[in-house]
Formats: structure tokens, sequence, C-alpha cells
């Protein structure tokens, strides 16, 4: 009796293990594939980076938590303006000297989410926070950064796809819970595939432009 009794225990236990194992890992890849679509690109990079899903995952948790405890906000209509301004001289500049306009977008940039609330002091902390709520422009931006890093040593070419990394971001700051503001297009540049395309802005605070 005693024998049965605990073989009926056993099984009832077992089976308690294996539902909660099959809840743990059902809700694992809920937890992986909600990640995965709301970073795309960076859900991968992020694994790659710190060497496995779990601690990417995690990563990604930090990320989100620390983001919801900032304080953001949207750019008035005066800020949209000025910063709109702002924009197109750097873009009309990028046809005379593509570096200083790189880096005046760069700086330009780096304001522009100050002014929305996001901690800029960091280049690595400032594309994680961006990429909580704008992962596919935080992409571009990290590709400009990378370009506009280069300096002097990057080709005209580099600094225009590095402007036109930037402008994705550009518009989604100056829209993002406003009114949104159409950009001219900029003579000069040009996509990969040949249309016509407005540049980019956005970067560290910290950069200087070359001396005229």
């Amino acid at each position: 009796m005693q024998a049965g009794q605990s073989t009926t225990f056993l099984m009832i236990f077992a089976a308690i293990v294996i539902v909660l194992a099959l809840i743990w890992f059902v809700l694992r890849r809920r937890t992986t594939t909600r990640l995965r679509d709301r970073y795309g690109e960076e859900y991968d990079r992020t694994v790659e980076r710190v060497g496995g899903r779990g601690k990417a995952e995690r990563n990604l948790a930090q990320r989100e938590q620390r983001v919801s405890q900032l304080h953001l906000r949207p750019l008035s209509a005066a800020e949209r303006e000025r910063f709109t301004g702002e924009w197109q001289e750097a873009k009309t500049l990028f046809v005379d000297s593509p570096q200083e306009a790189v880096l005046r977008a760069d700086r330009l940039l780096g304001t522009m989410m100050a002014q929305r609330g996001f901690p800029v002091e960091d280049f690595d902390r400032r594309h994680e926070d961006l990429t909580v709520h704008h992962a596919e422009v935080a992409n571009a931006y990290r590709q400009g950064h990378e370009i506009a890093d280069k300096g002097a040593d990057a080709t005209t070419e580099e600094m225009r796809r590095a402007l036109n990394h930037y402008e994705k971001l550009f518009e989604e700051l100056v829209s993002d819970g406003g009114d949104g503001v159409r950009l001219e297009e900029v003579p000069g540049l040009e996509t990969d595939d040949g249309a016509r395309e407005s540049t980019v802005l956005y970067d560290s605070a910290d950069r200087k432009p070359p001396p005229g």
C-alpha cells in the first residue's frame, strides 16, 4: 500500500515538474519572440556581443527597465522649428565641406536627444537607450557614428551615407510625439540606388568641427 502511494506521489511530482518545465519553455519562447520582433538586428548583435541568448535577453530587459525610468518628452513646436533650421544648414554645408556637415549633424542630434530627455554622455548608453523604442533608427545611428568616427579618413561617399543614416533618426526625433516636419531635398545627396534623399543629423555633443 505504501509502495503504491509512493509511486503515485512520484508520478504526480514528475508530472508537475514536466508541466512547469513546459510553462517555462513557452514563456521563454514568447520572451525571445517579443524581443526579436522589437529589436530586430539589435537582438542578434547583442547576442553576439555579450555571448549568448540568455545574457542578451537580460541585457535588453535591463535597457527597458532603465528607459522606463527616464523622463522622455517630445520636442515642442518651437524646438522642432529651430532644429529643422539647423539641420537644413548642416545639409547645405555638405556640398562644400562634407566632414564639417557630418560633425555638425553629430552635435545637433546629441543636443536633440538631450532635449528629449536621453542621457547623452556616453555613446554606447545613448545607442542602447534609443533601441528600446527606436530600434531601426538606432541601428542607422550606430552605422553613421562608426563612419563619423573615421574623421578625415572617411570618403565623401561614406560621409554621404553617414548623413543619410543620421537623417532617419533626425526625422524620428522631430516627428515622434509631434506634428512632424517635412524636410527638403538637399542638392548633391542621393541614396545608393540613385534616388534623391534628404540627409541626417545625430551624434555626440563633444565633437568639434575642423578649423575653417
